[in-house]
């Protein structure tokens, strides 16, 4: 298949991921047509609805509408040319990538917006609290594949859960976990990332990895609204984060490395906390269009504070604490 025949493929999968609701807001024939279309990574549809709910809350003339799809489709919607002028990914654009909008006369912008912390996270009764790198690789490939293995416990099996099998956070462990290797016999995919975080709350041998802001909490056990969304992000104050209880989140180390660490803001930025990547924000929409606008605001200051919130670390750093345990 040419690279026109896929993109356009991809164009026409996009169109029927819409028709099946996988969109954040409401149906596509109840937006005007001069909404913007964002394609984003599963991982982060957490992220992007507050994004896109603050920005409506601030521009309530303004619709953005997001679609949620394996990493490759993303990319391929924007690469398509056709009426998705955005998308959220973890990687820039290759230069054939580039070179391919280039010659179609797009303008193209990309920059990153954060860097986000994949957490392992276990059952609360669940004794083990620490992982080395080598012993995630172990289980990863199958060679460990009971809890006992790894610390002394009643538990059995070991049960690793993925929010999709076509996922970044399924590539990112695969490649730099594994070195590009198999995964074990131990490994499973749910759909989506509340179905993760569901099924290891659920099942005492379970670890699942997921993006760190689906474990994040508000301090006061709540979620904000989207009033004081967008009051919070006009303020240039820090805040401290904690974990949802329903899990625990375990501490990483690298290799030869004594210390662990749980993936904190502070962390992820002095390069402590081990499991981290890229996100990027890719936009070929014309300057003075909503999507145009929607990438300025993502990547600018209001943007840059809902990351902030959310638990992973934005591109453009500010200070923030963290709880010390």
């Amino acid at each position: 298949m040419t690279r026109f025949l896929r993109y356009a493929a991809a164009a026409v999968a996009l169109s029927a991921t819409a028709m099946l609701g996988s969109c954040s807001k409401t149906a596509e024939s109840q937006k005007p047509a001069t909404l913007a279309k964002v394609a984003c990574d599963e991982s982060f549809e957490n992220i992007m609805e507050q994004e896109i709910d603050v920005y409506e809350y601030i521009y309530p003339k303004e619709d953005v509408l997001a679609y949620y799809l394996p990493e490759n489709a993303a990319i391929d919607s924007i690469m398509a040319m056709g009426s998705v002028k955005a998308a959220v990914v973890t990687r820039p654009l290759t230069d054939q990538e580039l070179s391919y909008l280039r010659s179609h006369k797009k303008v193209v912008h990309q920059k990153k917006i954060a860097i986000d912390a994949l957490a392992l996270i276990v059952n609360p009764q669940n004794p083990v609290e620490i992982l080395s790198k080598k012993e995630i690789a172990e289980i990863l490939s199958g060679e460990v594949t009971r809890w006992d293995q790894v610390e002394p416990c009643k538990l059995g099996e070991i049960s690793v859960i993925f929010d999709h099998q076509g996922s970044s956070t399924v590539k990112y462990m695969r490649d730099s976990i594994l070195g590009g290797k198999d995964f074990g016999p131990n490994i499973s995919a749910v759909k989506t990332n509340p179905d993760v975080f569901k099924a290891v709350a659920e099942n005492k041998n379970a670890m699942g990895i997921i993006g760190v802001s689906w474990v994040s909490s508000d301090m006061n056990g709540r979620e904000k609204t989207t009033e004081e969304l967008a009051q919070a992000v006009e303020k240039s104050d820090t805040t401290t984060l904690r974990f949802n209880d329903d899990v625990k989140v375990l501490k990483i180390r690298g290799n030869d490395v004594v210390a662990a660490y749980k993936p904190y803001q502070a962390y992820i930025f002095d390069g402590s906390y081990p499991l981290y990547r890229s996100v990027y924000m890719i936009s070929t929409a014309p300057g003075g269009t909503i999507s145009h606008r929607f990438f300025s605001f993502v990547t600018g200051f209001q943007g840059q504070k809902i990351i902030q919130m959310t638990g992973i670390l934005p591109a453009t750093v500010r200070p923030r604490m963290v709880q010390v345990e």
